[in-house]
C-alpha cells in the first residue's frame, strides 16, 4: 500500500513539473535590443553610415510580432527606416509579411500614415523560408507600396532570395551568406537575374561582468552586381 501511495505521489510530482514546464514554454517571450553600426549595408546595398538600429518584438507560441529600426548618428541625410514584421514560425518553416517604412520616398513629407498607392513610402513584403540546419533559404517579394519597376515601367513586384549558412570557427559563430535578385527591378538596380550579395559575417560574445557580456561582430559584403565592397563593424546591446 505505501509503495503504491508513493508511486500516487511521484506521478503527481511529474505531471506537476510536466505542467510547469508547459507554461514556461507558452511565456509571451519580449525582445529589446540594439545594434550599433558604423554603417548600414541591406541585402548588399549601401543605405547609410553609422547608425543605431533598435529592435522591440514580442513572440508567443510561434508568432512574433517586431518593431525594428535604422537611424543615422552622424550623417543628417540618412534616410531613416521604421519596420513592423509579423511572423511565424513552426519548427524549420517561417513566414511572415514586412511594413517597411523610409523617411524618403513618394512621399517628400514622409508621412508614416499615407498608404496610397502611388504616393506612399511604405514597402509591404512577404517571405517563406526554411531553416534545414545546415542551411536556411528564404524568399522575399514585395506585393505593395513603394516598389521598383522593371524594364517596362510596371510594378516589379522585387524578389530577392538568400541562403545562410552558420558554422563555428575558432570559438567563434560564423554566418556565410549568399543573396540573390531574381528579375530585374529598380528597386535593387539590377536589370535580370543579378548576385547582389556575398557576406561573411563573425560574432563572439566580449564578457563585460559574470552576468552581462557584449556581442561584438564584423561583416565583410560584397555586391558582385554593383561591384561594391564594405566592411561592417558593430555590437549589440541588450538586457
Amino acid at each position: 500500500m505505501k509503495k503504491v501511495k508513493r508511486l500516487f505521489l511521484m506521478s503527481l510530482l511529474l505531471l506537476g513539473a510536466t505542467a510547469v514546464e508547459a507554461q514556461e514554454n507558452e511565456k509571451i517571450e519580449t525582445t529589446i535590443a540594439a545594434d550599433f553600426v558604423n554603417q548600414y549595408i541591406w541585402r548588399g546595398l549601401d543605405l547609410g553610415s553609422v547608425a543605431v538600429q533598435p529592435t522591440l518584438g514580442v513572440g508567443y507560441k510561434g508568432l512574433g510580432l517586431t518593431a525594428w529600426g535604422s537611424y543615422g548618428l552622424t550623417n543628417s541625410d540618412d534616410v531613416k527606416e521604421f519596420d513592423l514584421t509579423l511572423g511565424y514560425t513552426s519548427g524549420g518553416f517561417h513566414i511572415g509579411i514586412t511594413d517597411y517604412w523610409f523617411s524618403l520616398g513618394l512621399d517628400p513629407d514622409g508621412r508614416y500614415f499615407k498608404y496610397d498607392a502611388h504616393g506612399t513610402n511604405h514597402i509591404f513584403e512577404a517571405t517563406l523560408g526554411y531553416d534545414f540546419g545546415p542551411v536556411a533559404f528564404a524568399w522575399y517579394t514585395n506585393f505593395a507600396g513603394n516598389d521598383g519597376l522593371n524594364k517596362d515601367g510596371k510594378r516589379a513586384y522585387s524578389s530577392y532570395v538568400e541562403a545562410n549558412v552558420p558554422f563555428s570557427l575558432a570559438g567563434v559563430n560564423w554566418t556565410a551568406t549568399a543573396g540573390a535578385v531574381p528579375y530585374a527591378t529598380s528597386l535593387y538596380g539590377t536589370s535580370g537575374f543579378a548576385v547582389t550579395n556575398l557576406s561573411l559575417r563573425a560574432t563572439k560574445e566580449i564578457k563585460v561582468t559574470d552576468s552581462f557580456s557584449i556581442p561584438l561582430f564584423g561583416q565583410v559584403v560584397a555586391n558582385p552586381c554593383s561591384q561594391k565592397a564594405y566592411l561592417v563593424l558593430g555590437f549589440t546591446l541588450q538586457p
